[in-house]
């Protein structure tokens, strides 16, 4: 069992397969893109499976794979079929723009990897396009169809945005009421690549539960996990649910239950944090498990205590597809 400084167990791994991304979300990276890793910087497949065996032998039971996009890197269901096979791991999931997934939903439902969330900023072509700087919403919508059909257990991340895609947040409620899928509002975090100044938070998860309740009226609460990063509702007779996550407020940090490692190999202990320990380094020296583990446990012995101690000691904000989601 993995367990920090702070007496909190760690179970949960973020494991970016790649940095790169054929979308260029505004909230994400500037429009022009960002410098992508070379081939060689990235962990190839063998070094992330061995990492994989690592995490899970000292107690990490569920792993989420990020990007990016994961599906732009060859190998990934190669991947994923070893990885499902792997002894003490009970959850994969997967975080996609849902552009790429189309080919591979079945060969996923058979693997057992239903559990996908699927970055969904807006439920109007016209915006889904401004906001993505890409035209892609119609192959997303069928892929999202399809999967529901296929009865994954689909999540749509919608980050909210002033001035960009606030009036989309009434109809996704409205969407979730006839079909069997969550919706999630993010609030938006400044790790877009292209600021360091500081972010006043107009719509914060309590802007947002109070614009859903003065259109619906009472939203019941459904009861999560105490690791959860959502507060998840739903209104009478609903076949779907919504949440908010509050992502900049950070309300979840108490019960942090996960670590991410970057397509490069940097773990990250907090999402707010810049600095990182490089795995890549030890895996290339000695790909030795033993010393992973050393240099895992050390790192979650230094852990801070919240997003904003790990913020407050951070000089700089890396674009969120390098940070792996």
């Amino acid at each position: 069992m993995l367990i920090d400084n702070h007496g909190r167990t760690i179970n949960y791994l973020r494991l970016a397969v790649t940095d790169n991304c054929n979308l260029r979300c505004q909230y994400c990276m500037p429009e022009e893109g960002v410098q992508f890793a070379h081939k060689k910087e990235l962990l190839s497949w063998d070094e992330l499976w061995l990492l994989s065996q690592t995490f899970v032998a000292m107690g990490v039971d569920k792993i989420r794979i990020t990007g990016g996009e994961p599906f732009v890197r060859k190998g990934l269901m190669d991947f994923l079929e070893k990885l499902s096979g792997l002894e003490g791991l009970e959850e994969i999931s997967i975080t996609t723009n849902a552009t790429l997934i189309g080919p591979h939903i079945l060969h996923l439902k058979q693997l057992g990897i239903t559990k996908i969330n699927i970055s969904f900023d807006s439920l109007d072509k016209a915006r889904f396009n401004e906001i993505t700087r890409r035209d892609q919403y119609d192959t997303v919508m069928a892929n999202i169809q399809r999967m529901m059909e296929e009865g994954f257990d689909v999540k749509l991340n919608c980050v909210i945005m002033d001035g960009k895609n606030t009036e989309d947040i009434i109809p996704f409620v409205k969407y979730v009421q006839d079909h069997p899928i969550s919706v999630r509002f993010l609030e938006e975090m400044p790790f877009n690549g292209q600021t360091s100044e500081p972010v006043s938070l107009k719509w914060d998860y309590i802007a947002i539960l109070e614009h859903i309740k003065e259109h619906f009226g009472p939203i019941q609460k459904l009861p999560a996990p105490a690791s959860s990063t959502s507060l998840n509702y739903q209104r009478e007779g609903s076949k779907g649910t919504f949440g908010v996550i509050p992502s900049y407020s950070r309300t979840f940090c108490g019960t942090c239950n996960r670590v991410r490692v970057t397509a490069k190999g940097e773990m990250q202990t907090c999402l707010y944090s810049t600095e990182t320990i490089d795995l890549r380094a030890l895996l290339r020296e000695s790909n030795h498990i033993n010393g992973l583990k050393f240099s895992i446990f050390t790192a979650m012995q230094a852990r801070h205590k919240d997003g904003f101690e790990a913020e407050n000691q951070s000089e700089t904000k890396k674009s969120m597809t390098l940070i792996g989601g």
